[in-house]
């Protein structure tokens, strides 16, 4: 077994993106819980095993997807002439019995993890939180696989954006506050929107680069339904309204000028925006991928500390 070809194929770049929605909700959700405290002392979010847990049971989802994605691709022949870094099983590096293997290993590593942290944040005093986020866990894994997996793979229909909107922005986000505080807070809907249009903004991208061969291979992602400059319209709401529900969430909280320091992470968005509209050649988004990810990751850290200096 080549260790190496599995770390491709977990594509360890989409990371950073995916626990984005992990630190807003653990700084918001840690930051509550400091403000109820009666005692000086204040407990960062980097010190919770709630905050760890979280981010490994994320990052398990996140690798389960990609190799889901990587045989479900690979089987259907969608990836025979994609841009962008090789697939494992369409070039044959890794064969699709091999990736199911690792797939069912990283789906039974993952749900431990998500396990353990369902008991840590909830103990046996709140049962109903914990079957809820055990059954959030179950959907977790069922639309890692079913993004490109089975006959009914969703993001051969177009609905890829609204599940990565979902599970990368609302469940992320609130589902993490909520491991914290035991609460829910539908003000935090507003930065998880924020996550989750930026986390859409990453995948249109991708969609854009690769809609010649989606089409060609029946893939009918949103982008091929609404076709190049649609997609590109697509794109600067996406980003805009990242933009505007983050400003909302600031407005409605605002005590000083530091909770805008947020707007750092838009630079480069906006540099992606002005690339996306002079774009002709789709395989030239490929470094804009990573440009968009770094930054939805800046986005989150920068959000998140501006609301608690």
């Amino acid at each position: 077994m080549d260790i190496k070809s599995y770390i491709k194929a977990a594509r360890l770049r989409t990371l950073p993106l995916s626990i984005s929605g992990i630190i807003v909700g653990s700084i918001l959700g840690n930051a509550n819980i400091n403000r109820n405290l009666t005692s000086e002392f204040v407990s960062p979010f980097w010190a919770s095993s709630i905050f760890w847990l979280a981010i490994l049971t994320t990052i398990g989802f996140q690798v389960l997807s990609n190799l889901a994605n990587d045989y479900g691709d690979g089987i259907k022949g969608t990836d025979d002439n994609r841009k962008g870094e090789a697939r494992m099983v369409s070039s044959g590096v890794i064969s699709p019995k091999e990736m199911k293997r690792a797939m069912i290993f990283t789906t039974i590593f993952s749900l431990c993890i998500a396990v353990l942290l369902i008991y840590v944040a909830f103990g046996r005093e709140n049962f109903g939180y914990s079957v809820a986020f055990f059954m959030l866990g179950l959907a977790s894994v069922a639309a890692a696989i079913k993004y490109t997996v089975g006959e009914s793979a969703y993001g051969y229909s177009g609905l890829g954006d609204v599940f990565v909107f979902l599970f990368f922005g609302l469940l992320s986000v609130v589902g993490s506050y909520i491991l914290f505080t035991h609460q829910i807070n539908a003000l935090l809907f507003l930065p998880a929107t924020s996550i989750g249009l930026l986390s859409a903004a990453v995948l249109n991208l991708n969609n854009m680069r690769d809609q010649i061969e989606d089409k060609q291979h029946h893939k009918n992602t949103l982008v091929v339904s609404l076709g190049s400059q649609k997609a590109k319209i697509y794109h600067y709401i996406l980003i805009l309204g990242a933009l505007v529900t983050a400003v909302l969430y600031v407005e409605m909280h605002y005590q000083a000028p530091i909770q805008y320091l947020f707007l750092i992470a838009f630079i480069p968005l906006f540099l992606n925006i002005k690339v996306v509209a002079q774009n002709i050649l789709f395989s030239e988004l490929d470094s804009e991928l990573k440009k968009v990810a770094l930054s939805t990751f800046l986005f989150a850290i920068l959000f998140g500390i501006g609301q608690i200096l």
